[in-house]
C-alpha cells in the first residue's frame, strides 16, 4: 500500500483519474467534444438558475423524513417497528400522503437546516468558484462554512455533525444532534476543499478536530483478524458497510494531512471490513446484521465513492479490484431500461416512488470520479445528466425530488437531493471547464509550434536567399 503525499492536502476528487493511479494503460483520457461543450453550457445555465432559487427560497427546507420527524409521525413509525401489524395501520395514512400528497409534509414537521446539505453547498460553490473564478461563489461557500461552525453537535469536545431532528430507526431513537459518521465526513470534505484553496489555520484546526472525533468518538467492532466495522454514532453498534467506508476515507485522508500513522492503521481495518463484505456478484448489502440485506442505489454509490477516493490516496490495488466488480454490478442491476438510476436491486419493502433525485445526484458524482478508469461510466453520466435537464428542473430553478408512480414529489428538500445535485452538477462543470482549458492550452501550444515552424521556414528561406546572392556575386567576379 503506497502512501501518497504524506503530510499534504491531497486533491481527492481528481486523484483517482491521475496518470499512474491504477494499472498501467487502464486510464482513458477523453477529448473534450462539441457535445461536451453544449451539455456543459446547459448545466451552467441550470446552476445559475438554481443559485437564484436558493437565494429566494432560503437555506432551510422540509425533508423526506419530515413525515416522521415530528411527534405524530415519530410515534407511528416507532409503533411500526415494535408491532408490525398495528404499526402498519398507524403509518398507512402517512404513506398515502407520501405517495399522493407530498406537500402534506408541512403538516407533520417544519422547515429546518441540514448540516449535510450545507456541506454539499460548500463544495458545490467551491467547484463553481474554481470553474468560473467568480468571487461571489467563494463568498457563498464561506457563508455555508460559517453556518457549519455554528451547527456542530453540542456537548462534544470535537467538531461533529448529525441530524437536526429525532430520527426513529429500527434500532431505536437517534436523538437530534447525535453525531453521525455518515454526515461528518461531508463536512470534513467541505473544509478540506476550502483549505486547498485558502490555507486558513482555523479550517485546518477544524479538520484536525473532526479527525479526532472520527478516530476516538466512533466505536470499533472487530470482525476479523485484520478488519473492524464501526458504529454509526458514538452510541451505536457496528455492521453498516457504508459507515465504515466513510470512516476509512476520512481517516486515510487525515493520516496524510496530519502525518498520523495511527489514523492510517485504523482506516485500514475499516477498509478491510468493506472489502471483505463485498458479495460475490460485486454488490454490498446495507449491513451485515442479516436483517438489512437490501441493495440500493445511493448506498452502493457511497461505498464505491469512498473506495475510489481511498484508492486515490493510498493506491491499494484491492480497491481497484473491488471497484471493477462493483461497477459491473452497479451498471447491470441499479439502472432501468432507460439507463436511469433505479432505487433498489433488492428492495427491503414496498416503495411509493420510481426514481429519486438523490440517486441521480450520487450517480453523476460517482461517474465523474471513476470514468477515467471505467470508461463505460461515461455513457451513463451523459444519459443521467440529459435526463435531469429534460425532466427534473422546475420552472423556479429547483429540482423535482422524486418521480412517484403517480406524478411527482416537487417539495424541495435540501438534504434529500437539492444540495447533492447542485454539488454534482457543479463538479461536472468544474471538470468540463478543466478539459476546455486543457484543450485551449493544446490549441495555443499547437499554434505556437506552427508559428515556430513558420519562422524556421522563413529563416531557411532567408539563408537560401543569402546563398543565392553569394553565388551571384561569385559569378559576377568570375565573369
Amino acid at each position: 500500500m503506497e502512501n501518497i503525499q504524506a503530510g499534504k492536502v491531497a486533491s481527492i476528487e481528481r486523484g483517482f483519474a491521475q496518470p499512474g493511479a491504477a494499472r498501467a494503460g487502464s486510464a482513458s483520457v477523453r477529448a473534450f467534444s462539441e457535445t461536451d461543450r453544449e451539455l456543459s453550457d446547459k448545466v451552467a445555465t441550470v446552476l445559475s438558475q438554481f443559485t437564484q432559487w436558493l437565494d429566494k427560497y432560503g437555506e432551510t427546507s422540509w425533508d423526506h423524513q419530515s413525515f416522521f420527524a415530528g411527534p405524530v409521525g415519530g410515534r407511528a413509525k416507532a409503533l411500526y417497528y415494535r408491532h408490525r401489524t398495528i404499526g402498519t395501520a398507524a403509518v398507512a395514512p402517512i404513506i398515502v400522503c407520501e405517495a399522493f400528497l407530498p406537500s402534506a409534509r408541512r403538516l407533520f414537521h417544519h422547515r429546518i437546516r441540514f448540516p449535510i446539505a450545507d456541506a454539499h453547498y460548500v463544495m458545490g460553490f467551491l467547484f463553481l468558484y474554481q470553474a468560473t473564478g467568480k468571487s461571489s461563489c467563494l463568498g457563498r461557500a464561506i457563508e455555508f462554512l460559517e453556518r457549519l461552525k455554528k451547527s456542530r453537535c453540542p456537548g462534544f469536545e470535537e467538531y461533529c455533525w448529525g441530524y437536526p431532528f429525532d430520527w426513529v430507526t429500527r434500532g431505536g431513537l437517534v436523538r437530534k444532534d447525535t453525531p453521525l459518521i455518515t454526515t461528518t465526513p461531508y463536512v470534513y470534505e467541505a473544509f478540506l476543499q476550502a483549505y486547498e484553496i485558502d490555507q486558513r489555520d482555523e479550517w485546518k484546526q477544524i479538520l484536525a478536530s473532526i479527525a479526532r472525533h472520527a478516530r476516538f468518538d466512533i466505536k470499533e467492532f472487530e470482525t476479523s483478524a485484520t478488519a473492524s466495522s464501526c458504529s454509526y454514532s458514538p452510541f451505536g453498534g457496528g455492521g453498516v458497510i457504508n459507515a465504515a467506508a466513510y470512516r476509512a476515507f476520512l481517516l486515510f485522508s487525515a493520516s496524510q494531512v496530519f502525518s498520523n500513522d495511527d489514523y492510517r492503521k485504523t482506516a485500514e481495518r475499516n477498509l478491510n471490513f468493506v472489502l471483505e463484505t463485498q458479495n460475490q456478484d460485486g454488490s454490498w448489502y446495507y449491513a451485515v446484521d442479516g436483517v438489512r440485506d437490501f441493495v440500493d442505489h445511493f448506498h452502493t454509490g457511497f461505498v464505491m465513492k469512498a473506495l475510489g477516493k481511498i484508492f486515490a490516496l493510498v493506491r491499494d490495488e484491492r480497491c481497484y479490484d473491488a471497484l471493477a466488480r462493483g461497477v459491473e454490478y452497479y451498471l447491470r442491476n441499479l439502472f432501468d431500461e432507460k439507463g436511469l438510476p433505479k432505487p433498489f436491486s433488492k428492495a427491503p419493502r414496498l416503495t411509493v416512488y420510481k426514481r429519486e433525485l438523490y440517486d441521480c445526484a450520487e450517480c453523476i458524482n460517482l461517474c465523474l470520479l471513476l470514468r477515467d478508469r471505467f470508461p463505460q461510466l461515461q455513457a451513463t453520466l451523459e444519459t443521467v445528466i440529459h435526463g435531469i435537464l429534460r425532466k427534473w428542473v422546475k420552472p423556479d430553478g429547483s429540482f423535482r425530488s422524486r418521480r412517484l408512480y403517480w406524478g411527482w414529489d416537487n417539495v424541495p428538500m435540501h438534504r434529500w437531493g437539492q444540495a447533492q445535485m447542485f454539488r454534482s452538477l457543479a463538479f461536472y462543470l468544474h471538470e468540463t471547464s478543466k478539459h476546455r482549458s486543457q484543450k485551449s492550452e493544446v490549441r495555443d501550444r499547437t499554434s505556437e509550434i506552427r508559428g515556430q515552424r513558420s519562422d524556421l521556414r522563413g529563416q531557411r528561406s532567408e539563408r537560401s536567399d543569402v546563398r543565392s546572392q553569394s553565388a551571384d556575386v561569385k559569378s559576377q567576379k568570375v565573369g
